[in-house]
């Protein structure tokens, strides 16, 4: 037999990961150099999305006695900003259409995705190793073991079968005797796929954000003729024209689009899911982490999860010929990966699923638009394109259609993942929150990217009011299966359920100011709302009042609001949404509607990064109990070794 699935590499060609613990998070003990030898081994590379093992060591190395938000917070600094994601959401096993790669090169090596054949690990003597000793070592998954000798301070490197368990023998000879030590090495390659709408997605955070120039690109508004006009930051790059009166092609704008990992779904690699199954390969050695991202902004129950939808915008591309316009079922595209490896292999599962799904079904976008679009005009227009929402409509969709969704969408999920404990939901935390839960006063600090926005007082405190006692409640109680909520089996169908992000979204709404924000932001973004230079003539070269460039905003530095607001997705993302029909696409780049919507499409009102990794924080320990991540691992077995020259009796 060929065993290319288990190679012996030296170790003196290789670097390997050293260990590492996150003591924020359960950890197993560090390795203690006086302690009893013992054989320790870790999974290389195991956040199997990656291919390069450098990039999951960036976070290996960010992790290091920090939260997965203090790691967030420290990557921003390290990046000046720009964001760790940006080159890598170049090199993943999952392309930027949102095709997997079948087969993945990773780390030069290549491997199916979906169905691994093998896993890279890195094996080593630890504890009180003799200075100078020998280490013989043997490795045998069942198929005759393989055996090679090397100073026992170095490390070596192999590849191991997948689903088979290989024992590790060492035999330690150095001046004061010998010893064998044995163990036996499984990795356990956890599926996870993440489904729901815009918060599991990662909307808000494009993993490589727009880059700004300082002058001025013109909109128009709805009221028309000269008035009619203003000017925001144009895109770096674009020479096309950028006053009202010269039109250019959206062909030649979209070129300078942000990037995500999905552009249809707006997928980022910082949304809460994606970290969650991340942290969870940094934290545990011993596993491999297969995650299939599934989420789309955008998406409900019915169309998103169990019907198609609409993309939110298309890849850059030179044709935007190629763009589609729909985006198949999630679960559909769950079932069909499901069924691909199991026929690959059959004892493949599904291990978790993490989903975040209600607020679209609810049209919370229609909560929002109701709340930020202030002029008259605008709101009419709006309300007969039924963009704008009203508090006694989502109540009436919160009470009779929220409830069938969930119960269809429970019934089928249990034949994928089995157990639905091991479906996490994690609810949403509240965007309008500061100051220790207090409701944000409303205005148009944050919001006056666009001349129509103003977040009202009052309508603001009666969409806060009913989210927070109206709308959260009831999610956790079709998520468990409790407060009246009916359930065919109450024990069996109850989801694990996160919230314990909330009480730190209180402090940290879209309203939250603090001195330690980033300069850009104290400067440039006016607690007034006047941040923008209403003339046209003066805001065509330099659009911001601050006298600095829109250049200089950095969309991944820390910073007290947790919540994207208008300006922020804007400045991060600015979104032509090309997933609209063909009737609704404008015919200029300059055209109203644009306007509009690339102030709100890039994710105003959905937590930036900070907030994804806090969601994390709260979805990892959950994780972490459901797949018992935790449970003791057999004892490493030790024994002397009888002298070579011995007589046998």
């Amino acid at each position: 037999m060929i065993r290319d699935s288990f190679r012996l590499l030296l170790a003196a060609a290789l670097l390997a990961p050293a260990l590492y613990i996150i003591p924020a998070l359960p950890v197993a003990a560090q390795i203690d150099a006086a302690a009893p030898m013992q054989i320790s081994w870790e999974v290389r590379n195991r956040f199997r999305l990656f291919r390069e093992e450098r990039d999951f060591l960036l976070h290996v190395e960010s992790a290091r006695d920090r939260s997965i938000l203090a790691s967030e917070q420290s990557l921003e600094l390290q990046s000046d900003g720009r964001g760790w994601a940006r080159n890598i959401v170049n090199r993943l096993c999952i392309d930027l259409a949102g095709r997997v790669n079948e087969p993945c090169t990773r780390d030069n090596v290549k491997e199916s995705y979906l169905t691994p054949i093998d896993h890279p690990i890195t094996v080593r003597l630890t504890g009180a190793v003799p200075v100078g000793a020998t280490c013989a070592w043997s490795f045998d998954d069942g198929d005759g073991p393989q055996t090679s000798t090397f100073d026992c301070a170095e490390p070596v490197n192999l590849r191991v079968r997948y689903g088979r368990q290989t024992v590790a023998t060492v035999d330690v000879s150095s001046a004061d005797g010998a010893q064998r030590l044995s163990a036996g090495i499984q990795v356990r390659d956890i599926f996870i796929a993440g489904l729901g709408d815009s918060i599991a997605s990662g909307e808000g955070n494009p993993d490589r954000p727009i880059a700004l120039a300082d002058e001025g690109f013109c909109f128009r508004s709805y009221l028309g003729g000269a008035t009619g006009q203003y000017y925001r930051p144009s895109r770096a790059g674009f020479k096309g024209g950028r006053a009202c009166e010269a039109p250019d092609t959206l062909q030649n704008w979209q070129r300078h689009s942000a990037v995500w990992f999905n552009a249809a779904c707006h997928r980022s690699l910082y949304s809460y899911q994606t970290r969650t199954a991340l942290a969870l390969a940094v934290r545990y050695p011993h596993i491999a982490v297969t995650y299939l991202p599934l989420a789309c902004t955008g998406a409900t129950i019915a169309d998103g999860l169990f019907g198609s939808q609409r993309a939110r915008e298309c890849l850059p591309s030179k044709s935007m010929a190629t763009c589609q316009g729909g985006v198949n079922g999630q679960l559909s595209e769950l079932r069909e990966a499901l069924t691909a490896a199991k026929r690959r292999q059959p004892d493949r599962r599904l291990d978790l699923v993490l989903l975040s799904i209600g607020a679209n079904d609810i049209n919370f976008s229609g909560l929002v638009s109701d709340v930020i679009v202030d002029t008259p005009t605008e709101r009419t227009i709006f309300k007969r394109s039924g963009l704008i929402g009203s508090v006694e409509d989502s109540r009436s969709d919160l009470m009779r259609d929220l409830p069938q969704g969930f119960a269809k969408l429970r019934e089928t999920l249990k034949p994928l993942v089995g157990d639905l404990s091991h479906v996490i939901y994690t609810s949403y935390g509240d965007p309008a929150l500061a100051s220790g839960g207090t409701p944000c006063p409303g205005g148009r600090a944050g919001f006056e990217v666009h001349p129509s926005f103003n977040a009202d007082p009052q309508r603001l405190a009666n969409v806060t009011a009913f989210v927070e006692n109206e709308f959260l409640p009831a999610l956790k109680a079709l998520a468990q299966c409790q407060g009246g909520v009916l359930c065919r089996d109450p024990r069996g169908d109850r989801m694990s359920f996160v919230d314990a992000h909330q009480v730190a979204f209180a402090d940290h709404g879209f309203c939250a100011r603090s001195a330690n924000d980033p300069a850009f932001d104290r400067d440039c973004f006016s607690a007034k709302g006047d941040s923008f230079d209403p003339d046209i003539v003066n805001a065509a070269n330099e659009p911001l009042l601050c006298g600095r460039g829109a250049s200089e905003y950095r969309a991944y530095l820390p910073r007290a609001r947790w919540i994207r607001d208008a300006n922020d997705s804007y400045f991060a993302a600015m979104t032509y949404p090309q997933g609209l029909p063909a009737a609704m696409q404008p015919s200029d780049i300059h055209d109203a509607t644009w306007g509009v919507l690339s102030a709100v499409y890039g994710g105003a009102l959905h937590p930036s990064a900070e907030g994804h990794a806090a969601m994390a924080d709260a979805a990892f320990p959950a994780a972490a109990q459901v797949l018992s991540l935790d449970a003791a691992e057999p004892d490493i077995r030790s024994e002397p070794l009888a002298p070579a020259n011995a007589v046998q009796q």
